[in-house]
Parts: C-alpha cells; sequence; structure tokens
C-alpha cells in the first residue's frame, strides 16, 4: 500500500513537471527569443537599402563573355574553352568535360583582357566593368554592337555555427541577403541566439564584424544585411547549447562512465528492495 502511494506521488510530481515544461514553452518571452522581426506591424511599408551589387575584388574570377551580330568579330575576344582530359588539359575539343576559362583579378585589381590589354576592374560592379568593355570596344573601332555579359565565378559564402545544414555555399548572381543565406543552412536550430548572428567581412586587408538581431526590423539597414563574396554567417550558441558543449562527448564512451551508471543502477535497485521489504512489514 505504501509502495502504491509513493508511486501515485511520483506520479503526480512528473505530471507537475511536465505542465511546468509546457507553460515555460508557453511563455511569450520564449517567443520573443524566436520569433524574427518581431516590430513590424501588419501592412508595414519600409524603405529598404538600395543594393547596387557586389564590387569586384582582387582574387575574384570572373567570366566576361562578348557577343555580336558578327560571331568572328566577337570570337577574339573570348577566351578558348579548354577540355579536361585524365588529369591534363587541353584547348579546343577532345573528350573529357569542358569549362569556360574566366579572368582572375590580380593583387593590383587587373585583369589581362583579350585585344584591349589591362583593365582595371576592381571597385566596379559587373555592370559597371561591362559598361567600360563595351565603350573600349565601340570608341577603339573594333564591334559596332557588342554586347557584353559579366558574371562572377567563385561568389561563395559560409554559414557556420548553430544552424542545420553549416556549410559553404556557392551563389548564383551578385544578391543575397543574410535571411537567404540562413534558409541556405536551413535555417538556424532552437539553440541558436537570434539577436548574436555574426556576419565577418575581409575587405582591403581588414575584417570588419556585424552584429545582426534577427528579431529587429532595423537589420535592414545594417551593412551585413546584404552579404559580398567570401562572407562568413556565424550563428551564436545560446547559454543551453553553451552549458550541454562542456559535457565531453568521449565520457559517455569511457569505463568510468559505465561504472558510475552501474553504482547508480545498484543504489536504486537496493532502494527498491528496501521500500518492498518496508511495505511487507507494514
Amino acid at each position: 500500500m505504501v509502495i502504491v502511494i509513493k508511486m501515485k506521488n511520483i506520479f503526480k510530481f512528473a505530471v507537475a513537471a511536465l505542465l511546468a515544461a509546457a507553460a515555460i514553452s508557453c511563455n511569450p518571452q520564449t517567443y520573443k527569443q524566436i520569433n524574427y522581426l518581431q516590430d513590424i506591424q501588419n501592412d508595414t511599408i519600409m524603405s529598404m537599402k538600395v543594393n547596387s551589387g557586389i564590387v569586384i575584388q582582387p582574387q575574384d574570377q570572373l567570366m566576361i563573355i562578348v557577343s555580336s551580330r558578327t560571331p568572328a568579330l566577337a570570337a577574339e575576344f573570348n577566351l578558348s574553352a579548354v577540355n579536361y582530359m585524365a588529369g591534363s588539359e587541353v584547348l579546343g575539343g577532345g573528350s573529357g568535360y569542358q569549362r569556360t576559362v574566366g579572368y582572375v583579378v590580380d593583387n593590383n585589381g587587373d585583369i589581362n583582357f583579350p585585344v584591349l590589354g589591362t583593365l582595371h576592374a576592381a571597385g566596379k560592379t559587373r555592370w559597371e566593368l561591362q559598361e567600360m568593355i563595351r565603350d573600349e570596344i565601340v570608341d577603339n573601332g573594333y564591334i559596332k554592337d557588342p554586347v557584353i555579359s559579366v558574371e562572377f565565378m567563385n561568389f561563395k559564402i559560409s554559414v557556420l555555427g548553430e544552424v542545420t545544414a553549416p556549410g559553404t555555399y556557392s551563389i548564383a548572381g551578385d544578391k543575397i541577403t543574410i535571411f537567404q543565406a540562413l534558409a541556405l543552412a536551413r535555417d538556424l536550430t532552437i539553440y541558436g541566439k537570434r539577436d548574436a548572428v555574426e556576419v565577418i567581412r575581409e575587405k582591403g586587408g581588414k575584417r570588419q564584424v556585424y552584429v545582426l538581431d534577427l528579431r529587429d526590423s532595423d537589420i535592414f539597414s545594417s551593412p551585413g544585411y546584404y552579404l559580398q563574396q567570401n562572407d562568413v554567417v556565424y550563428v551564436t550558441p545560446n547559454a543551453v547549447r553553451a552549458g550541454q558543449s562542456t559535457i565531453n562527448e568521449n565520457y559517455f564512451k569511457s569505463a568510468g562512465f559505465w561504472m558510475a551508471l552501474g553504482n547508480i543502477g545498484v543504489t536504486v535497485t537496493n532502494l527498491i528492495i528496501t521500500l518492498v521489504r518496508f511495505g511487507r512489514q507494514k
């Protein structure tokens, strides 16, 4: 009888604990730590920072294609494609796979362009570079109707920390926001701090860190809202995750852990035996 009463008390305690946990999870304060853009009301119209596109930097790799109504005239301004075969590479035809060769911006910010020679690309957007190449070709009388296409070949960002799928991602085009980057990484985990997302950017030999609060609409005006090539996004872990990190996972594989677990099992067994004997005596 005593054991039954004790079991009922334990059950009541467990139910109370579960209800308390549910109450905490439903607490509005909990949502304030998780929800994005909490200060935006329905039908809110906000001004956005104009994104003029990322600028070209040293070590960038660019794909530049010149087209014309007269393909023979445009051909001399385009690099030949390269075929790769079993560790070697050859120009023109052949088996294997083909890859378009790009222009690598040197440390001075220049590219060596066919016919036109050295062109300074760093500090320009791809549209500005397109316009500059077009003007050079037309002004020098090479082609009357050139169409220039400039694309980034190595626009990548890295997303690390408390996200579902951390990694390095290649970006098509030249525009991506912090929210789009987090979507690529399949959003933050429940352990990620929404108010401490860092964007680490290297530019001109200097490193700049922007700390973003995903819960606040001021994020739209931050220089870190639109990402640039080679940016690193780091989601800081919250206190719960930090506490978990103090436990060494290897400990669970150690002999000491299993010895301690065995001792606990023996203690619990002895306690149950004692309670049973005590109940019989009553």
